[in-house]
């Protein structure tokens, strides 16, 4: 049987922090467009600025989804699983503010340039369940790919070249909304 909980306290802070990822859940207003769940992480990724209120570091990727949603209606959730462990699903449901990028400090360090935002979720609905469902998986470490897709970017188009990038894949959802607000050089 899930639980509705209060405020997220220092156990349930704890217990999201020997995650290892978490996702994110966003939709458009209306009856139309797509929903989008986006897998996130590191855990490190993840802040608890308080009881009520998350953040994570939003970084360059090949849609801008969560962005544009959260700037059309701010509706979203943040859902972890347990995959070691005891079973557990917990979602933040909440409203989310997309932030400039330095907006927060998070106990991670992205490949430079590679910063798109903060994402603030004040969170209005804490709730889990047993996660039954949710295989058990042993980690075995991060991906390289993403560092070196960054570093080939910048090796490739210069200091500016992920900001291109942003401009030319991220300034539009794929429901034609607006997202990323950035320029070319």
């Amino acid at each position: 049987m899930g639980k509705v909980f209060d405020e997220i306290d220092e156990k349930l802070a704890g217990w999201i922090g020997r995650q290892r990822m978490f996702f994110v859940g966003t939709a458009p207003s209306g009856a139309g467009g797509h929903v989008n769940v986006s897998p996130k992480g590191p855990i490190e990724s993840l802040r608890i600025l308080d009881r009520r209120t998350v953040a994570y570091l939003d970084i360059v990727g090949s849609g801008a989804e969560t962005i544009a949603h959260l700037r059309d209606n701010g509706r979203i959730v943040v859902m972890l699983c347990a995959f070691e462990g005891p079973p557990r699903i917990l979602r933040l449901h909440g409203h989310g503010t997309v932030l400039p990028a330095d907006a927060a400090d998070f106990d991670v360090t992205p490949p430079p340039g590679t910063e798109r935002a903060v994402i603030r979720v004040d969170v209005e609905r804490i709730a889990d369940s047993c996660g039954y469902g949710v295989p058990v998986m042993e980690y075995v470490g991060p991906r390289p790919q993403y560092e070196r897709w960054a570093e080939s970017k910048r090796r490739k188009g210069g200091d500016r070249a992920l900001d291109e990038y942003m401009a030319q894949h991220n300034e539009r959802s794929i429901d034609g909304l607006p997202a990323v607000d950035l320029e070319p050089a």
